[in-house]
């Protein structure tokens, strides 16, 4: 049985599929040539990240496809429910990466409350001919302790963000439609660990109450979790951070709240216009950028590589 892994997989990934009697095809096929390659070479499983798309004319004209996965969290890359309806299995790895992409939003909170990002444009520009400019500019920096972070979306990463920033000993408060309530257990180095309950609150308090706003929720048809009318409900000098997907920030908006004082910064690593981001966005001074890395870290291919070849194996060898 064949698989075309068209967005990568780890090695631990590949050799999982090579012990369990699967062939592993790892060439880049471009999103037009997919069903093409896909029934040249009677392929039964396509595994995807975020860039290749699997939609019903796919699903419908390659009838060798048993499978279709997705290394990460959303699925909306996918028509999941109508692959579904015509006998495919879709898979992905909801927990695989949820350490790594709250580590991705700590790295913006830090940089924006330490202007980092800004620093780091300009001290090459700048640092031999104006150090004492810019120490002056970058001196205000704020600490993370003892701050409140709301977080919108609260499943597996919204949870992941809440047990690093109660290590931080910061104030957590959560928003989301359908978890309720949550024990967050923080465990130490040697053994020790805490549980902290928390209770999902109204977007109106989360908004009025948060120093820093973080969002973990799946793309959104239609409507932006946080527009014009919520960043005016934001704490003034507040910061936000989106490693969700694009298209739940009114980009803007999150523009006139920056120029205006209104946001501190803003941390983006996904944005509505993915490959090609906004330009007022890439320039501005206030935006901390990475370009969608949230689960690009080593650990996490490897988990996410491992876990769907566990799921893939399950599926078609051991029926």
């Amino acid at each position: 049985m064949k698989v075309l892994a068209n967005d990568g997989i780890s090695d631990s990934g590949i050799k999982a599929l090579e012990r369990g009697g699967f062939e592993v095809i790892t060439t880049k096929v471009a999103q037009e040539q997919v069903e093409s390659f896909v029934n040249t070479n009677n392929i039964d499983v396509v595994l995807v990240r975020s860039a290749t798309k699997v939609r019903k004319d796919i699903i419908d004209n390659c009838p060798s496809l048993k499978i279709i996965g997705r290394g990460g969290v959303g699925m909306d890359n996918i028509d999941v429910e109508y692959a579904r309806s015509n006998g495919l299995h879709v898979i992905n790895t909801p927990a695989s990466s949820s350490e790594s992409v709250a580590e991705l939003v700590f790295a913006h909170l830090f940089t924006g409350v330490r202007f980092l990002h800004d620093s780091n444009r300009n001290m090459p520009l700048e640092g031999d001919t104006n150090f004492n400019g810019l120490k002056k500019a970058y001196a205000n920096g704020i600490e993370l302790r003892g701050k409140t972070i709301g977080i919108i979306g609260f499943g597996r990463i919204g949870q992941a963000v809440a047990k690093i920033a109660l290590g931080l000993g910061m104030k957590v408060i959560a928003s989301d439609k359908y978890v309720n309530e949550a024990i967050i257990k923080v465990d130490f180095y040697n053994g020790q660990f805490i549980n902290v309950d928390i209770v999902s609150e109204s977007m109106e308090d989360l908004l009025k109450h948060s120093d820093f706003i973080t969002i973990h929720v799946p793309a959104q048809e239609s409507g932006y979790i946080i527009g014009k009318d919520e960043f005016k409900q934001m704490k003034d000098n507040a910061g936000i951070i989106n490693t969700a997907r694009g298209g739940v920030i009114d980009e803007v908006a999150l523009i006139e709240a920056l120029d205006e004082g209104k946001l501190l910064f803003a941390g983006l690593d996904v944005f509505e216009n993915e490959p090609k981001p906004a330009m007022q966005l890439l320039m501005h001074p206030k935006i901390s950028l990475t370009p969608h890395i949230g689960a690009a870290t080593d650990e996490a291919q490897d988990r996410i590589g491992t876990e769907l070849a566990e799921q893939i194996i399950s599926i078609l060898k051991n029926k």
